[in-house]
């Protein structure tokens, strides 16, 4: 569920940018969207693993209505600097290197002190704990949807299914069907599929909603990026952040200083919400709140109305305290 689409997308380039793994590039560039422009308070939404910048849901009408939004596409998402529009672009990438990028163009670029709430959701909510662990004064509120501080091992080994199905097939259009029928099952829940919810999404069969959920959204991706992004997805871990973690996550999550609200989904199967339990614990100011719902992971990206109308509720309240 995407809104305000009909803005432009824009693009920064950065000069000479060097990668976590010390690459230097004499080119990259960030894409971005600006919704609500006339607001004064900025938010930053980030998109997700296989998310652009249209299909991201960014709240501009709803929680953020008030907000200035800048929608940001991670590095490899095929929109900003990515192995498919990038010429010698790294095999493998961090989500360090989208916050140095993200922070130098906000700040160089735009002149931005200081946000007000930044927003994401599964890697774009890893990608925010990643933000306010390296810059802990720069964020204000942070809500992190759906995502973890660090990627279990479990969600590794999840990983490991689709990669190996894309990795292995005999040519790229194999490649990607096997790797979108291997990811579609954790999409949801075990009881979404029982109560057939993909009636709900206008799908008259189970067929045809595996043809749009495994086929033809893979479209418009190439496996490199897609495998460049998974990478970022497994190593993503806050005790690799400077100065916060120094190889420890619960000391990471202590040094934070925004104020956090983490909506993990009850029935994620790979985002676990006792996981966001304990984080809530160990930050400074953490407030937990799970949303009660059998739509699995993609409930936090928009895909049911009713759950999106439930977070809008959470984040109001939340900001509203802040």
């Amino acid at each position: 569920m995407a809104e305000n689409i009909s803005e432009p997308i824009k693009f920064h380039e950065l000069n000479d940018f060097t990668f976590y793994n010390g690459i230097t590039l004499p080119r990259v560039k960030i894409a971005y969207q600006i919704l609500n422009p006339d607001k004064s308070k900025i938010a930053i939404v980030h998109t997700c693993f296989r998310g652009r910048i249209g299909t991201t849901l960014t709240h501009a009408n709803g929680a953020l209505k008030d907000h200035k939004i800048i929608v940001l596409a991670l590095f490899g998402n095929g929109e900003s600097s990515s192995p498919s529009n990038t010429p010698h672009f790294p095999e493998r990438i961090e989500y360090m290197d989208c916050v140095e990028a993200q922070h130098k163009f906000l700040t160089k670029e735009l002149g931005i002190e200081k946000i007000d709430v930044m927003l994401g959701f599964s890697m774009g909510g890893q990608v925010t704990y990643h933000w306010i662990a390296t810059y802990p004064s720069f964020v204000k509120n942070a809500v992190i949807v759906c995502s973890s501080a660090q990627t279990s091992r479990h969600n590794f080994q999840f990983l490991e299914g689709p990669r190996a199905a894309l990795e292995s097939a005999e040519n790229s259009h194999r490649g990607m069907r096997a790797f979108g029928k291997a990811y579609s099952a954790w999409l949801t829940s075990a009881e979404w599929f029982d109560q057939e919810l993909y009636t709900d999404m206008g799908f008259k069969s189970l067929h045809a909603w595996d043809e749009a959920a495994t086929i033809t959204g893979y479209h418009d991706w190439t496996g490199e990026d897609l495998l460049v992004m998974l990478g970022m997805w497994q190593r993503g871990d806050i005790s690799r952040c400077e100065p916060a973690g120094r190889g420890q996550v619960d000391r990471g999550l202590k040094t934070i200083e925004s104020r956090v609200l983490l909506m993990p989904c009850e029935t994620d199967q790979y985002f676990r919400p006792y996981v966001s339990e304990r984080e809530a614990r160990s930050l400074k100011a953490g407030e937990l709140q799970v949303v009660p719902s059998i739509w699995g992971h993609i409930a936090g990206g928009g895909a049911n109305p009713k759950d999106v109308a439930w977070m809008k509720e959470k984040i109001d309240a939340f900001l509203a305290r802040g």
